[in-house]
């Protein structure tokens, strides 16, 4: 296996990626939300085919608004469908998505004479040609480094969501495990909601290009649920679910290069492999986790038999 500066900056991208996802993914996970980040990588597509048709231009920018904007008006139609008309959460998530999907899709349609749309990149990215767009290039000690847009967009988006887990942990904690009690403490719970809300689905457009919006829920659910079966300690969690974000990045890249040649094929998508490297982190986490997993219960079971 050769290693080029190319894969060093899949991997980083799919780091940082990963890891802006997961530090939200804890909150949604806390919430009972899961399907949210979901959601909103369906929904952001009429967004994207909206910008597209009003500008007939791929500017990165007006993109990003366009499914900005209707990914927080995703969490804002489900929020009020579940509360006045009475639905069930999880329901009213299907009604919009499935809804703003569907209307994407048709928009892509009509935009698909004029745009030549990858179906494939638009499920899980394009990852692999990221390190080709070059925005950057700093010289330090006299070498010149390439820098992609793709790492200097999730690296600010990164630093955007670590600054808001850290500023705003205790309203988050709170509000996250009782919301009524979070109201009575003075802290503003609908506010909480909607500024998580609003920065899932930043994070989730800006992950979009890169992994793809079926690989977003992965990113945003996966580590985050593998940490919460090792700790009750919420920022142990979201220290934990950063960790394995960042496993999953490198070893789905490490497995994207190797595993391929093991049975017969090619090559694979490397965001692919990050999430089946989540997958595989969270399975061996479940299996083994010394008071939630499925072996521990069950040795804990038998000895309590034998006595």
């Amino acid at each position: 296996m050769t290693w080029y500066v190319m894969d060093t900056w899949i991997v980083v991208v799919g780091a940082l990626a990963a890891t802006a996802c997961a530090l939200l993914g804890n909150f949604l996970v806390l919430r009972k939300m899961s399907m949210m980040g979901d959601a909103i990588s369906h929904a952001v597509l009429p967004g994207l085919a909206i910008a597209f048709l009003i500008t007939e231009a791929r500017a990165s920018l007006t993109m990003f608004l366009g499914a900005a904007v209707v990914g927080v008006l995703t969490a804002v139609f489900t929020q009020w469908i579940s509360r006045f008309g009475k639905v069930d959460e999880g329901a009213s998530m299907g009604i919009v998505f499935t809804s703003l999907f569907a209307v994407g899709l048709l928009l892509i349609v009509q935009a698909a004479d004029h745009v030549d749309l990858d179906p494939g990149c638009v499920l899980y990215g394009a990852i692999e040609l990221t390190p080709l767009d070059v925005v950057w290039r700093p010289r330090y000690f006299g070498t010149e480094f390439e820098v992609p847009r793709a790492a200097l967009v999730l690296a600010g988006v990164t630093v955007l969501n670590v600054g808001f887990v850290v500023a705003f942990f205790k309203e988050l904690r709170i509000s996250s495990f009782d919301p009524e009690l979070a109201t009575t403490m003075g802290i503003h719970s609908n506010l909480m909601h909607y500024l998580l809300m609003t920065l899932v689905a930043v994070t989730t457009v800006a992950a979009f290009e890169a992994v793809g919006s079926i690989i977003v829920i992965a990113m945003l659910i996966v580590p985050a649920a593998t940490a919460h079966l090792l700790t009750d300690r919420l920022w142990l969690m979201v220290v934990l679910s950063v960790v394995f974000a960042i496993a999953a990045a490198v070893l789905g890249h490490l497995s994207a290069l190797i595993v391929p040649g093991w049975v017969g094929f090619t090559d694979t998508s490397t965001s692919g492999m990050m999430a089946v490297a989540s997958g595989v982190l969270f399975t061996l986490v479940l299996l083994a986790a010394p008071r939630y997993g499925v072996l521990c219960k069950r040795l804990r079971k038998t000895e309590a038999a034998a006595f």
